[in-house]
């Protein structure tokens, strides 16, 4: 028995160790979670518990360059249950806080005189590093706030499911993230906070640790942070007759969340109450985490998918027998990479169980058969290239060694017209295989000479001749563009649309330079390390490369600052955007044109604003009501075409 105990004690260590120091995962959470429980349960028979048993410590041990700073109170850990009625049980006669249980990195902000002082992360619970420097980058954080006195408050750094899908894709195929959370970790407590800046980090606060304001309701205190221009976590007043239903509620919402979650958080309310109760040496008694419980379905696998990428890494994908998975149908499923497969010990007509992540993400629990006969492919699906196996952050992944393969041509010309690249609107990925399969283009310059083809577009299936002219007009819009979006159309590996902008303002928006740059003046601009300058100049000294560029660059009207004056009308002005636009055709487009002229635009109206951008002046939004607390200019698009 103490053996068992020992053993779990070391396999839950290394994937604490891997996931809080080094931002990946060696295991899913449902498999943490199932091995924590079978140790704690271990623990309670034998009355055995190891001094680095993870139930008696709480986050990680810091290790790393950042400085190190002590909590003036100490973190712990929450107490969770699946049990509804245990939550009941509870509540029982008071009124409890029911908020979501976000999925990021929780970190504790302290300001002083109105000013952003520090920032750390949670670390152990009882040290943290500082992040102060990276904090200042968030997109949402107040850095000054109308409130002098000393507050100190507690929220989760978040990345979006968006945002990390876009992040990912452009990072070096061994530096990809599993998961949201993973990302917002490494980023987070990155050395050099420019990295921070370009990946959107956003901050939930979900408690008031330290103010010298009297509170009666932990409910007030979210509502005097939101007053200050904080964004507080989604939250919902409980009692044991409504808990239920509230927490229906908040799941029903879960898929359509921008940021992950893993469950909820149920804290009393009245704050004197809660302050007696007191805590254990790991969990505060006011307060517990509900999760959903799984819904593992059993099914079998019929298949597994290999998909390669635009970067070459080959995707697979689980098939299995159709289940019922959250009031969806469910087939298949990502195994992510080569190691999970092999942990698996996954093999065909294989008995698993499948869950949602989350409660959105399918993916493979566990495998009752453990055949572990899949065979790894040697060749790439999509082309007959050589497949190799490499290492990645989350353990090994298979790769198409062959530069010329037809998914990577695809996915690559899928990327080249996407909305932050070229904008070609009415050219789907459906669309792309067709004209690739007929010969139509081979690359992206053949993209403005598919004009030659009319007939034959016009009598394809599903197509016509309304299409063909949306298409040509969306081709023929996209040659004015942006020099910024022209590079981070190429696709070259690790330079997104952010890394562009930085490049082309480096270089005066001369693309000869760019172009011609040596290695050590890449390295030079803030936020562009080696692995970034060694990219953009293997991609210029290639000629294949090259000679494409040159074909489509005399068709492009580039509109990036011609002259190379750099017009700043709008530097260091902060603007919030909300409501329907009439001008502009979306917020992106909006957006675009106030950081261009050297703006910034944000989220959340707080003190630091400058305009909120509203047609309806008079609306009685929560951003129209805060801003005239403020004292903040509400402006319509045409008083910013004014003003610009």
């Amino acid at each position: 028995m103490i053996k068992k105990i020992k053993n779990l004690v070391n396999k839950l260590n290394k994937a604490r160790r891997t996931y809080y120091q080094e931002s990946y995962e060696i295991m899913s959470d449902f498999e943490y979670d199932k091995l924590y429980d079978e140790l704690e349960a271990l623990e309670k028979e034998t009355g055995i518990i190891l001094s680095n048993s993870p139930t008696q410590q709480v986050g990680y041990i810091v290790l790393s360059e950042l400085k190190k700073v002590k909590h003036d109170k100490k973190m712990l850990s929450l107490d969770k249950t699946k049990d509804i009625s245990k939550i009941e049980d509870f509540l029982s006669t008071k009124k409890g806080l029911l908020s979501f249980k976000m999925d990021g990195l929780t970190i504790v902000l302290t300001y002083n005189d109105g000013n952003l002082i520090s920032a750390v992360t949670r670390g152990n619970g009882e040290i943290g590093e500082d992040i102060t420097h990276n904090c200042k980058v968030f997109k949402n954080i107040p850095l000054k706030i109308p409130f002098k006195d000393e507050l100190i408050i507690r929220g989760e750094a978040l990345i979006s499911f968006k945002d990390f899908e876009n992040i990912n894709e452009n990072l070096e195929i061994t530096e990809k993230y599993k998961n949201p959370r993973n990302l917002c970790s490494g980023t987070v407590r990155q050395l050099n906070n420019e990295i921070t800046k370009d990946r959107n980090v956003s901050f939930l606060a979900f408690s008031l640790v330290k103010c010298n304001k009297e509170f009666n309701l932990k409910s007030e205190q979210l509502q005097f942070l939101a007053s200050l221009g904080f964004e507080i976590v989604e939250y919902a007043l409980v009692d044991k007759y409504n808990v239920e239903k509230t927490i229906l509620n908040f799941e029903k919402k879960v898929e359509t969340n921008k940021f992950a979650t893993d469950g909820l958080v149920i804290t009393f309310d009245n704050i004197l109450y809660s302050n007696s109760l007191g805590e254990t040496s790991k969990f505060p008694k006011d307060s517990i985490a509900f999760k959903w419980a799984d819904d593992l379905a059993t099914t079998t696998l019929l298949d597994v998918e290999w998909n390669t990428s635009r970067t070459g890494l080959i995707n697979p994908i689980a098939i299995f027998e159709p289940v019922e998975l959250e009031g969806t149908t469910v087939n298949r499923a990502s195994l992510h990479n080569i190691s999970i497969i092999k942990n698996l010990k996954l093999g065909i007509g294989d008995i698993i169980k499948v869950y949602k992540a989350n409660m959105i993400i399918p993916q493979v629990a566990e495998n009752e058969t453990n055949s572990d006969n899949l065979k790894i492919p040697e060749k790439c699906n999509a082309c007959g290239g050589k497949a190799e196996t490499i290492q990645i952050r989350d353990g090994l992944a298979l790769k198409c060694t062959n530069p010329t393969c037809i998914a990577k041509v695809i996915n690559g010309i899928v990327h080249y017209v996407s909305r932050d690249a070229m904008n070609i609107t009415d050219f789907s990925k459906a669309t792309i295989e067709k004209f690739i399969n007929n010969k139509f283009i081979t690359n992206y310059t053949d993209i403005y000479n598919i004009e030659k083809y009319k007939d034959d577009i016009i009598n394809m299936q599903g197509f016509g001749e309304k299409s063909y002219n949306n298409l040509i007009n969306a081709i023929e819009k996209s040659k004015n563009t942006t020099l910024a979006n022209f590079i981070y159309a190429l696709g070259i590996e690790h330079i997104g649309l952010s890394n562009a902008k930085t490049l082309c303002k480096y270089f005066s928006y001369n693309f000869d330079n760019i172009k011609n740059a040596t290695l050590e003046q890449i390295i030079a601009i803030d936020g562009f390390g080696e692995i970034m300058a060694k990219s953009l100049v293997d991609y210029f000294n290639n000629e294949n490369n090259l000679n494409l560029i040159n074909k489509v660059l005399p068709l492009l009207k580039l509109n990036d600052n011609i002259n190379n004056t750099e017009n700043t009308s709008l530097k260091d002005k902060v603007f919030v955007i909300t409501g329907d636009l009439q001008t502009f055709k979306n917020r992106k487009e909006l957006q675009q044109k106030i950081e261009d002229l050297g703006g910034k635009v944000t989220n959340s109206v707080s003190s630091k604003t400058d305009y909120l951008i509203n047609n309806d002046k008079n609306s009685t939004s929560s951003k129209n009501k805060k801003a005239k607390e403020l004292n903040i200019n509400i402006i319509s698009e045409e008083d910013f075409l004014d003003l610009i």
